[in-house]
């Protein structure tokens, strides 16, 4: 009897990423969740306790943007009421791939202001273009709205 035949992936990675900002090392722990339709149920419990969030998708792929609006609700209401007003960025992946795009940066750019996310930016791991610039400004968009004064010291922030 083979036990795992009914199992699947749920696509959970976690990862740190160390930055340092004004002299002050800063890890990130950074939750990476595939886009995997039983995640809108359990989004919520992902929400609860992060400090920022980032939502990418893929500029050659229409339909992975198209659930945006569900996704973001369901990690909204999953925030703690303390933490409603968190950074959220949004992110089209792929840009190296920017002759077979299919959602236009203009178009990307107005959903994210629709859904009042702080920033649009577009990037590539496969090239390493605007990664260290997103985390950049993601660390400090949090330490801004955590009030966090920076002095000498560390920090562990959740993304």
């Amino acid at each position: 009897m083979d036990i795992t035949k009914d199992l699947y992936s749920t696509s959970i990675n976690i990862a740190a990423k160390d930055l340092i900002i004004n002299s002050i090392k800063i890890t990130l722990q950074i939750w990476i969740l595939g886009n995997n339709i039983d995640f809108r149920l359990t989004m919520p419990l992902f929400g609860r306790g992060s400090s920022g969030g980032i939502f990418m998708y893929d500029i050659t792929d229409y339909s992975s943007l198209r659930s945006i609006k569900d996704w973001l609700n369901a990690f909204r209401q999953g925030l703690l009421e303390d933490k409603r007003t968190i950074p959220i960025i949004m992110i089209g992946g792929k840009s190296d791939l920017h002759e077979s795009r299919v959602v236009s940066q203009d178009k990307a750019k107005r959903i994210a202001q629709e859904h009042k996310l702080l920033k649009y930016y577009e990037c590539s791991s496969k090239t390493d273009e605007n990664i260290d610039k997103i985390f950049t400004f993601m660390t400090r968009a949090i330490l801004k709205s955590e009030g966090y004064l920076i002095q000498r010291s560390n920090f562990k922030l959740r993304l």
